[in-house]
């Protein structure tokens, strides 16, 4: 998680919150979250983020 925050500039608020909401690409493998840089370069150029 806190590779995540510090790439897109976001605090662990903001990406919990975007992963509930705006289906922000994550994984759950057993109390952490996983992500993959490609997926979430992906989700940021796609249309369902919004500013």
């Amino acid at each position: 998680m806190p590779e995540i925050m510090k790439y897109l500039g976001i605090s662990r608020d903001t990406a919990l919150r975007w992963i509930a909401t705006k289906e922000m690409p994550a994984h759950k493998v057993g109390k952490k979250w996983k992500f993959k840089v490609s997926e979430i370069d992906e989700w940021v150029n796609s249309d369902k983020v919004e500013e």
